[in-house]
This record gives C-alpha cells, structure tokens and sequence, in this order.
C-alpha cells in the first residue's frame, strides 16, 4: 500500500479562509504601499549561498542552524531565501540600479527557515517586505514606520501593537559600544553559551538576541548603547523621533533592541504584541545604510522593514475578522437547448468583471437550492420565450421579485452589488 503523501513539516497549504486571508493582507498591502509611492519588485526564492552568507554572517543563527541551503546539480551551493533584504539588495546591484535611486520597492511571497514549528512560526512562512533605497535622511525612516503601522491600522490591529525603537548609531557609535560589551561580556565568558563565546570578540551585539536563558540574564546588565552615541548618532535619532511625533505615533524606547550585523545603523525599531504569547514580534526593520557596499556594491542608504503575514492573520482572527463572501450570479438555463444562449451571457457578464456560477444539469429546483445555499442575491433563468425575446429572468432572491430585462439592463441593475 502507497503511503499517503503529506506536505513537509511546518509547511502548510492554504485553502478556503486561509488562502483568502494571506490574499486579503497582500490586496492591502499592495494599496497602502501604493500611497506611498512604493513599486512592486519579485525576486527568486533560490539564491546563491553566499548572498545570505556574506550579510546574514557565518555565525548567525539563521546561517548556522535555520537556512535551507544545499548543492545543485552543477555543484554551486544556493538556497532558499531565509530574508528578504538582501535578495532586494542583490538584485538592486546586478540589475544595475543605481541610477533609478531613490527607489521605493515593496514585495511579499514565502521565506524559508528550519525552525521547530508553531503558531504563526512555520519553515515556509510568508512576509510582507517595503525598502527604501537611496535615502540617508531621517524622514524616510519615519515613513518607513509610519507605511508599516499605516498598513497594522488598515488591517484592524493596530491597537494590538506596541512600536519598539532604538538607534543603533553610527559606525564609531557601535566600535565603541562593542568595546564596551566585549568588556562587559568577558567577565562572564565562562557562563555565556558555547554560541555567545564565539562571539564574544568579533560579534558582541548578537549576545544580546541570544535566546539562551542564562546569556538573557547576563545580557541585563550589560550597557546601553544610548551611552556611546556620537553627537551625529544622537541628532539623527532625535530627529526621528520629531517626525514621529510630527506624524501622532506612539512609540517605546527599547535600549536593548539591537541588530548583530555590523551594516545596520541609526534606527532599528519592531512591532510587538502581547496577543501571540511568546511569538510577540509581529515585524521589524531598521536603517542598513553599509549593506549594498558590502556585496559588492557602492555606498548606498537604504531603510526597511518586514512583516509576518501568519502573525498578522492571526491577529486579525482574534479580532474576529470574516471575509467578506460575495456569492457569485447564478445562471441556470430551463432546457438544454438554452445553455448556448446562458453561456454567451456569462461570457458577457465575466467580461465585464461580475463572478458568474453557470449550473446547466440537473433538476431545476436543485439548481435554485445550490444558489440559495451559497447565499446567491440574484438567479438569472433562460428558456425559450426568453431566447425568443432575447432577454433573460432576473430574480431578486432577497425581494422574491422577478424582472424581464436585456443583458445590458441586467449588468446596469447588479454591476453596484459586485464593484
């Protein structure tokens, strides 16, 4: 006996509510984006190895432990993008971008991490992705922010979410802040984890995303970056947090709120929430500004974030979201000679973007339950004084009304009730 075919652990298929949900986030997605003068981007799943080697880090998390990675059949190592970031970033510099900055780029579709699986945590999880390239000014930091929670309140969940921001300063900002964790983290070196001792002298700041229990309770006194900010760190950060307030958002100050890689900069913020239990980040991003250097390119700005599209949906369920059904307009013929006659009318009204449901076999009152069922508002009915006459039934199944009428009169009576 063949065994019965599965999908693979903490991959999932969408169907039904699912499906229109995940749909429904990106719809919107894609309209708040377009207030903001962002413009769609797709790159590939798989990518070459080395472009999350080279700005994840070899001693990441995601790199060490979570990336899908393997050999294709000509030997090169490529994998499953685990982010989206620096996808966008590599395709910004190979396709010779540089002279279209700046660049407001919005994307969404599948990321891929080997995790242990849970609720609103899967190994192929989707995102929502925004990225500003070719900005350095502390304003485009602030829309950033602004777009994403502008997108939280459109999806009815805003009030869930608790804006988290920090800044991460400038390069000599973080030399010294590393000193200063390197110091602090060595008198501890023999109860950090086996992880957190690795990077203690090259990668200080990953010690504070360690998810280890004992490096968390060390990492609590360790100094605030805030304390090593650099006049130019600080009059940044100062005026993002004036536009913030210019534009009515409401924010928390995170001291420890951090990014391990040595190319982000200036502000990092994310969006939390305590409705998911221990999955609390719904999103995140922050300023990368040494990035695009950094695989190959030149100095280029750049600020970003992304949003799980999962945790959103299930916010939005806690919130007792429904999807708004929109039954289709149910013809039936009333003979067989007829279904020529219904089927051009339905190729009429498809044209014109109404949903049409064509039911041609069977008894007539069977045909009129199934409508019924689907909480049709309208049966159109055909038989042979209508072709005859060239017209059609319409009934109005919320009125128990019946009108004879042309096919353009009866996409002039139900074109409001479909757009």
């Amino acid at each position: 006996m063949t065994d019965k075919l599965q999908s693979l652990r903490g991959m999932k298929d969408l169907f039904d509510e699912d499906f229109k949900l995940h749909s429904y986030i990106i719809d919107t997605a894609r309209k708040i984006t377009a207030l903001y003068c962002y413009e769609g981007a797709s790159t590939p799943i798989l990518e070459y190895t080395k472009v999350f080697d080279r700005t994840l880090g070899d001693s990441s998390d995601v790199i060490s432990k979570e990336m899908y990675s393997f050999l294709d059949r000509s030997g090169e190592s490529v994998a499953l993008r685990p982010e989206f970031t620096a996808g966008i970033m590599r395709a910004f510099i190979s396709n010779g971008l540089q002279q279209k900055l700046p660049l407001k780029l919005f994307s969404h579709g599948p990321v891929f991490r080997y995790d242990r699986p849970q609720a609103g945590r899967q190994r192929q999880f989707h995102q929502i992705n925004c990225e500003y390239i070719g900005s350095g000014e502390p304003y485009s930091d602030a829309e950033s922010i602004k777009l994403a929670l502008h997108l939280l309140q459109e999806l009815n969940i805003l009030d869930d979410i608790t804006l988290e921001i920090n800044s991460l300063g400038c390069q000599n900002s973080r030399s010294l802040y590393q000193e200063a964790l390197i110091n602090y983290f060595s008198k501890y070196e023999n109860e950090l984890s086996s992880d957190s001792k690795e990077r203690l002298r090259k990668k200080p700041l990953r010690i504070l995303d360690s998810k280890d229990e004992n490096d968390k309770k060390i990492a609590t006194g360790a100094p605030f970056i805030a304390d090593y900010y650099t006049a130019e760190s600080k009059a940044y950060f100062d005026k993002v947090l004036g536009y913030l307030d210019i534009l009515n958002i409401n924010y928390k100050l995170n001291p420890r709120l951090a990014r391990g890689l040595d190319y982000y900069c200036h502000t990092a913020f994310e969006f939390t929430t305590d409705r998911l239990g221990s999955q609390n980040a719904v999103g995140g991003g922050g300023r990368y500004d040494y990035l695009c250097k950094l695989m190959g390119g030149t100095d280029v700005p750049a600020v970003g974030f992304g949003l799980g599209i999962e945790r959103l949906a299930l916010m939005m369920l806690l919130k007792n979201y429904q999807s708004k059904k929109l039954a289709p307009l149910y013809l039936i013929p009333i003979g067989q000679e007829c279904e020529n006659y219904i089927i051009r009318l339905a190729d009429f009204l498809r044209f014109h973007s109404i949903p049409v449901a064509i039911e041609l076999k069977g008894k007539v009152q069977k045909r009129m339950e199934k409508a019924l069922k689907d909480e049709a508002n309208y049966i159109v009915f055909a038989g042979a004084d209508e072709i005859q006459s060239n017209s059609f039934k319409l009934r109005f199944l919320d009125k128990k009304e019946e009108q004879t009428v042309s096919a353009q009169q009866l996409l002039d009576l139900i074109k409001i009730t479909y757009n």
